[in-house]
């Protein structure tokens, strides 16, 4: 609707998988019917002119020093430069500090908008930023995206009330094994799939502890941007982590529960982890592990205590 009425709209999100789809489904059609920018925060500040950024690991870069440049950045705008709509998805990644420069980049105080879609539920990193700005609450409490078996594990774990709607499909799978067998595990998954007549490009093997080799493979080689330009170019299984798969979606995920379960915010990457699968889901891991992540409910959700299949 924005983009109909000629708005300057941009779109910011966290994580780079998240971009890859934002861009690919809004960045079509005429130019005017577009937004001005999909991207990440780190996208911004590239487009704002900041090249010198920090490692990684550096938090304290990308929580303090990256939004008080930008910040600074956005003072520098022109109106014409700057968004009569800002729109953040996945707004519970986002530092407290993030806000300050999109907010600066706003080209009017009264007319323009700031509109943030989150899921308190999958805050998985230890960020808890909120816009300084006061506003109005829309609860959307629908789940369509899974079937309703895949949805039914995860109840516990999403947010109160939330509505099954999706169709019915096959049942969820759990494997029990060691948290250190269940790398080796869920690659044995994967040949499951395929004689259930999943193809590859249908496929994901996500984890929840240590990346998968695949996956440290190919973004040592490919780099962030083409690591993710394969999920949707490549038609290979995509290998990834919980954490950079928030927002995506595969019809079939193998889910590797290859942790202990005691770092923080265990039960959001649990509940990210069960939601990515849209048709067909596979659960590998201890089930112990489980419980301590996610409650009696989720594992009595999944099956562990009647699993007919445990690797020992």
């Amino acid at each position: 609707r924005l983009l109909g009425e000629r708005k300057n709209v941009a779109v910011v999100c966290y994580s780079y998988g998240l971009a890859t789809y934002l861009e690919r489904s809004l960045m079509v059609g005429s130019r005017g019917k577009r937004p001005r920018f999909v991207g990440t925060f780190e996208d911004l500040g590239r487009r704002w002119g900041i090249t010198d950024f920090g490692g990684r690991d550096d938090s304290d870069f990308w929580e303090v020093e990256l939004p008080r440049q930008m910040a600074e950045k956005a003072t520098q705008l022109t109106p014409e430069q700057k968004f009569d709509a800002i729109i953040v998805d996945e707004a519970q990644d986002f530092a407290d500090d993030w806000w300050l420069p999109l907010l600066g980049a706003l080209r009017d105080e009264e007319s323009s908008g700031l509109y943030a879609y989150s899921d308190e539920r999958q805050r998985v990193f230890a960020r808890f930023g909120r816009p300084p700005v006061q506003l109005v609450p829309l609860v959307l409490d629908h789940n369509l995206r899974n079937t309703r078996q895949i949805a039914e594990t995860f109840v516990p774990l999403a947010p109160t009330g939330m509505e099954i709607r999706g169709e019915d499909g096959p049942e969820v799978t759990f494997v029990a094994c060691s948290s250190e067998d269940a790398l080796g595990v869920a690659d044995d998954q994967v040949e499951v799939l395929f004689d259930e007549g999943w193809s590859a490009a249908d496929i994901a093997l996500i984890t929840l502890g240590q990346r998968h080799p695949v996956q440290t493979e190919r973004q040592e080689t490919l780099g962030q941007k083409d690591y993710w330009k394969q999920f949707w170019e490549s038609d290979d299984i995509f290998y990834g982590h919980v954490l950079g798969f928030k927002g995506m979606e595969r019809r079939a995920v193998v889910l590797c529960v290859n942790e202990s379960g005691r770092r923080d915010r265990a039960a959001e990457r649990l509940y990210v982890g069960l939601s990515r699968a849209t048709d067909r889901l596979i659960v590998v891991g201890d089930p112990d592990v489980i419980r301590h992540m996610g409650g009696d409910d989720v594992c009595q959700r999944l099956g562990t205590a009647r699993s007919a299949t445990t690797i020992a």
